[in-house]
Order: C-alpha cells, then structure tokens, then sequence
C-alpha cells in the first residue's frame, strides 16, 4: 500500500508542477567551468536562504506563524532566488512517518498544541495532510512564486544537528546506514523528477564524527551521486566536504570520479565558529581575516580555481547585535563573497523554531525573520546581503569592466554625492553603477565624459572629494582592505566612513598587532 501511496503521490507531483511552475523555461540547470548556468548557457546564481524541515515535527518551520504563500512571497520580496530546504533522510525511507502520519499527529505527537493551533490559523489545508504531501507542498508554493530549491539531506533522524556524538554522523554510524542512505536519495530524487524549481540535490549536510575518512568519502559519496543523476538527471548535485562541511582539502589531489558531467557542484560551510571559538577576538581583526581569507582557499576556495562551482552553503551569525567574534567575521566573510562572487546559502530563514532540541519555540538568533515569520529580522543586516545576491560575473553577465568599491560592514558601496565629477564622495547602494576604476598606477578613478579621480587634499576627519589632483591610493593592511594615501599634510590617511555614512580621510587603525581595534568600517573592498 505505501508503495501504491508513493506512487500517487509521484503523479500528483508532475500534474502540480506541470501546471503551477514558471520558471520551466530556463531550466534545468548545468554548471560550465566555475558557474551554474541555465539552458542559455547564462550565468544564474543561487542567493539561497535556508528553510529547515528536518527537525522533529517534520514540517517546514514557520506554517504556525504565516500561510505557506506568503513565507514564499517573503522570501522573493528579501532578494532571494533559492531556499535550500533541509530534509531528514527517514522522510523518505519510513513510509508509516511520510504517508501514514499527518500534520494533526505530528504536533500533537511533541504537545505542540499552540503551534498546531497555529496551523488551524494559517493553514488549515495541511492539517490532515500527510508529512510527505506537505513537503511538495512547500515546494510548489516555492514554484509559484519564482523561488528555487535546493533538497538538503540533513540527517537521518528527524531533530538538531550537529555534533559529532550523533548516531548519523558518519556512512557506517548506527543511524546512518550507506544502502538506505542512497535509497532515499533515489526516491526524493524521483519525487521531484519533473519540478522545474527543484535545481539541485545536497546529499548530506555535515558528514563528520570520530570515524570519517576521505576513503569512504569517494565510496559513498560518489555512489550517491550517481543514483540521484540516474533517478533524477535535471539536478545539480551537491557534494558537502569533511569536518562539518568545513574540509574539501582532499579533492586538490584527486577529484571527484563521476560518469556524468556538468551537474556537479561541491558545497562549503563557514561560520565565526568553524575557525574555533575565540580566534576572533584573540587576534588582530586584520591580520586574522587575512589568514582566514588564505586557509578558505586552502579548505574549499581552490576549487574555483579549477573549474568546478563552490556553493557556500551555511553561513551566519547572531542578528541580534552582541555577537562580537560574528561580526567581525561576517565582514570578512563578506568581503570575500563579494570578491569570489560564489553561490550560496545565508543560515537561516527561521524565525523561531515549533520543537528544538526538546524546547518549544526557540528563537532562532541567526534567522532572516522575526518570530511571527512576518517581518525582516535585521534590516541592516539584510542590506549587507545584498551586494551578493547579483551576480557580478560570469556567462551571459554584461561586463562593464568597472569595479565596485564594497564598504562590508554597511553592506553599501562608494558612490558620489553629486553627479558631477568633483563630488564629495559617499556611501550608497551598490546598483548605482558608478564607474570605477583602480588602476595599475596606484589611482581610484571615476571614468565617464570626465575623469576624475581621489584627491589628497583633504585634512584628518574630513571629507574625501573626486577632482584633477589624483592622489595614489594604497591596499594595505594584511587584509588589503585599507585604502590609504598621503594628504596635504603629508599624513598617512585611510578612507573611513562617518556616522552619516559620509566618507572621510582618517587616520589608519587596526593595521596589525592590537586585537581589541575594530578595522571595519575602514574596511574597502574592491572587486
């Protein structure tokens, strides 16, 4: 019977994507060099949130809070194009949990009675829904509103993750049996077979534990990557690294072994915390991030060297504000983003969570919206995303051949004043285009009718304008972030930025040494 449930339901799939879908045209997706492309061969970048489904209740967060459609639309409305939305792997391999077990039953199974009350509220089509019904659905409403998805296997067992302790850590771990892994791959594969959003398949999140090898990480993940192309040929597959997603290390030496080819996509997770807890504020800012930018290429960022897309898949931190080591990673975080202009995946959309880790409606501080899943959680925050949504390069992108001065900590790039060509010079929003150039010769210019360029006649704490007087401008810093030149007074000044946003020369700070400077908001990045 489950088998014949499982089939219908493969069938309702393709009626409801053939006719609620439309973004088909432009699919499915391939990868060519370094970039994911659409049918076109142009360039598309994923500019994901991540939407959890695979904590206990085995429902899509947030449909307590806000219908389905409108979490969507929210989602378009942020900026994003894609939601990576995470499944657990007993979806799919324990039919009486996917067919046999609704919503109703699934939240009154944790004493979830407020939350289900909830989904009587705002959804109460899905109530009697079974789990599995109700995670297609997420995906058509995805569809309709012109969003992407990634399917995320998460884990094995419904719940948080992750540690090294988890029976499902690893291929071989009590929970974590290699056949029924790939089994599951296969059927989600399928499912979706003909869901024009669905673009992309991670295999597992995070393999990790006391017992993981590169050695069973080609057996097994390359297994599993054939069986999701012969299920399901249309999507990218997403292959996660070592050390919680941390480590790609070992494919420098010998890539990855497939019969197919321009589908694979290797996927990346850095946090504050993946360099271990503290390395933040027990170094110098600068001279920490520079080391960070080098072992990123080391750990994962090589691989855009050679040829094959890096998707950042996690990352994040605490919106709150009092996050110390996260924001002064997230702006060198960001700042190589915006350089690499990679793929990726902002942790995460939540706003708070029904069940987690034994807790009802935990607030998720990292989350994209507030705990009614109605409003942006952080303005700002989300502002500095958006430098990266666009892509900026790659096939089909028009090429200007002018470069974008990024300031990281706002999220916004240098812009002028004034329309004319002996502006005062600002922060603004990075769409404006202005044409930039920083030459060999050491100048930041403004091409166009007139040239013009940064001047150095400007004291300490003032304003920095364009004019005829160029000045050269200097990347220093380990980080080579700092913009520095000489002023009238013969001063080594950096560009800085006011509390009004207004650009100023000021003295430079936090070039090396003192670990309690904060460089950021002389932090330029230029791409």
């Amino acid at each position: 019977m489950a088998n014949i449930i499982f089939h219908l339901t493969f069938l309702l799939s393709l009626l409801l994507s053939s006719i609620s879908l439309t973004l088909a045209t432009d699919y499915p997706l391939y990868t060519k060099s370094r970039w994911i492309v659409n049918k076109r061969g142009h360039r598309v970048k994923l500019a994901c949130a991540n939407w959890p489904s695979h904590l206990k209740p085995v429902v899509a967060e947030g449909l307590s809070s806000q219908p389905m459609d409108s979490i969507s639309k929210k989602i378009k409305e942020m900026g994003f194009n894609c939601v990576r939305l995470t499944w657990p792997l007993e979806l799919m391999i324990n039919d009486t949990l996917a067919f046999n077990v609704t919503v109703k039953q699934s939240f009154e199974r944790y004493g979830l009675d407020h939350e289900l009350q909830g989904i009587y509220t705002h959804n109460p089509s899905i109530i009697n829904t079974p789990l599995i019904n109700v995670f297609q659905a997420v995906v058509y409403s995805l569809g309709r509103n012109d969003v992407m998805v990634i399917l995320d296997n998460h884990k094995t067992v419904p719940g948080w993750c992750c540690s090294n302790d988890d029976p499902d850590a690893f291929f071989g771990d009590p929970k974590f049996d290699p056949d029924l892994w790939m089994l599951g791959l296969k059927k989600m594969a399928t499912v979706f077979m003909n869901v024009n959003n669905v673009v992309g398949m991670s295999l597992r999140n995070e393999l990790r534990g006391y017992n993981h090898t590169a050695k069973d990480w080609y057996t097994y993940m390359q297994k599993g990557a054939e069986a999701v192309h012969a299920s399901n040929p249309n999507v990218l597959v997403i292959l996660s690294g070592l050390d919680f997603d941390a480590d790609l290390t070992f494919l420098k030496d010998r890539p990855v072994n497939l019969s197919f080819k321009k589908k694979l996509v290797l996927e990346l997770h850095w946090y504050a915390f993946t360099n271990g807890t503290g390395q933040w504020k027990s170094h110098n800012v600068n001279d920490f991030c520079s080391q960070i930018f080098a072992k990123e290429h080391r750990t994962g960022g090589f691989l855009l060297d050679q040829g094959f897309p890096l998707f950042l898949s996690e990352f994040g931190t605490d919106q709150r504000g009092g996050d110390f080591e996260g924001n002064r990673y997230m702006s060198c975080m960001l700042a190589w983003a915006a350089e690499k202009d990679i793929d990726w995946a902002v942790w995460a959309l939540t706003g708070v969570y029904y069940f987690r880790e034994g807790k009802r409606g935990i607030v998720e501080a990292y989350g994209m919206l507030d705990a009614n899943w109605h409003h942006v959680h952080n303005h700002t925050y989300l502002q500095r995303l958006s430098v990266i949504q666009p892509p900026h390069k790659g096939p089909g992108i028009k090429h200007n051949h002018h470069n974008k001065i990024f300031h990281p900590l706002t999220g916004l790039c240098l812009v002028r004043k004034s329309p004319c060509y002996e502006s005062e010079l600002t922060l603004g929003p990075c769409t404006k285009g202005e044409p930039w150039s920083y030459s060999h010769g050491d100048m930041l210019e403004i091409k166009g009718g007139h040239k013009s360029c940064v001047e150095g006649e400007t004291s300490v704490g003032r304003s920095v304008k364009l004019g005829k007087k160029c000045t050269k401008i200097k990347r220093i810093s380990a980080t080579k972030m700092h913009l520095s030149f000489k002023n009238k007074d013969g001063l080594l000044v950096c560009l800085d930025v006011d509390s009004d946003n207004n650009v100023v020369a000021n003295q430079c700070k936090c070039l090396t040494g003192d670990i309690s400077c904060e460089p950021a908001s002389q932090w330029f990045k230029i791409f």
